[in-house]
């Protein structure tokens, strides 16, 4: 039988009371002091010792992503700043930087089955975007109550801090609640219960994902503006190890853009595909949407590889929108090309050149964009 060293049984034990906090580190350092004075190890094995505490301990730092609070409760606290900068091709738009989110992420555990999130932007304003309260049944049932993202599209469901492109599609941010969507920017959100789980285990993974939602489709931080509740429903199939495909659906009526406001149609309908086989990613997506009696739809492809494993990433997107398929000439393309250098897991540098064309009119609007994610 191997007999574990002296040394070793030491670095073990030590390790595992700094890890977990049961005692302070001044209490490790007198413990080795005293194992030196009662002879029971050599200075030069307690300098060894150390070492291997120290780079030990320097290890788990660089691996966090979350950071626990002391709170009558468990608490986690994570966030992140990014900080862009923009050049336009267009002389009417003056290049600059802003700072475009920051968030602050609260999250927390009541008792088993009960849990919550808190999740704060204070870019340019302070603004609510996510609170809402979990309870998990099973892996196959948790229900969602309060402000939270629609199940709804693949890039929409993507946090923004994991994004391979500085942007999001065109299609997405005109009918999931974004920038260009019909009743404003939501962050892709909306107030309302949601049910989701996972289903069909088979070989340690499950093969179905689904959410499934009611909202009020008034957006974020709003009460509901027509009689009418939302459905939103998203379904997620993994056939083999690292491939997604999945279909989203919405229906809703809300108001907007009349005076006095009126409820009118608000459908979308999607379709998504991922492959991630390191080094590489492929993204695909298409969503058709209705807005009254205006019909838009559009799609992009979105390839990625880790030239530097897990450190240098290129990356090539297609994007294309059609903002009414009755109308002539009004699609727009855009092709953008991206560098994402990855510090560690606390810091990410982005690159992308975008190359807008237009169907009619072509205009000189390229945009060059610079973002910088710092994170803890």
């Amino acid at each position: 039988m191997k007999i574990i060293s002296l040394k070793n049984l030491i670095f073990i034990f030590t390790v595992i009371i700094s890890s977990t906090n049961f005692l302070a580190a001044q209490t490790v350092e007198e413990l080795i002091d005293l194992l030196i004075q009662k002879n029971l190890i050599k200075q030069e094995e307690a300098d060894s010792i150390r070492a291997d505490i120290a780079l030990k301990v320097q290890q788990e730092k660089e691996s966090q992503n979350k950071f626990s609070l002391v709170s009558t409760k468990p608490l986690q606290l994570s966030g992140y700043t990014q900080a862009r900068y923009q050049s336009f091709q267009e002389t009417d738009k003056i290049d600059g930087a802003d700072l475009r989110r920051i968030r602050v992420d609260v999250r927390g555990n009541i008792s088993n089955p009960w849990d919550y999130r808190l999740q704060v932007d204070f870019a340019s304003s302070v603004k609510v975007i996510d609170a809402y309260l979990n309870v998990t049944m099973e892996d196959y049932l948790k229900i969602t109550v309060g402000q939270q993202k629609i199940p709804f599209s693949m890039e929409n469901c993507a946090d923004d801090s994991k994004l391979e492109s500085i942007d999001r599609s065109q299609v997405v941010e005109a009918l999931t609640a974004r920038s260009k969507d019909v009743i404003g920017n939501h962050n892709g959100r909306d107030i309302g219960i949601q049910l989701s789980g996972s289903l069909l285990e088979y070989e340690n993974q499950y093969l179905i994902d689904y959410a499934l939602g009611l909202f009020n489709g008034a957006g974020i931080n709003t009460a509901d503006n027509n009689k009418q509740k939302d459905f939103s429903g998203r379904i997620v199939f993994h056939p083999m190890k690292g491939l997604d495909l999945g279909g989203s659906y919405y229906n809703g009526y809300d108001a907007w853009g009349s005076s006095p406001l009126k409820s009118q149609l608000r459908k979308r309908y999607g379709a998504e595909m991922k492959f991630l086989y390191e080094p590489f990613s492929l993204l695909a997506e298409y969503i058709s949407g209705q807005d009254g009696k205006i019909t838009k739809n559009g799609g992009y492809a979105q390839a990625g590889i880790f030239v530097l494993e897990k450190k240098l990433q290129a990356m090539l997107k297609y994007d294309r929108f059609n903002p009414d398929i009755n109308g002539k000439n009004n699609k727009a393309t855009i092709y953008s090309f991206g560098i994402n250098y990855f510090f560690n897991n606390w810091a990410k540098f982005q690159t992308n050149y975008l190359v807008r064309r237009e169907e009619s009119t072509q205009i000189k609007n390229d945009i060059l964009e610079l973002q910088l994610q710092l994170s803890f």
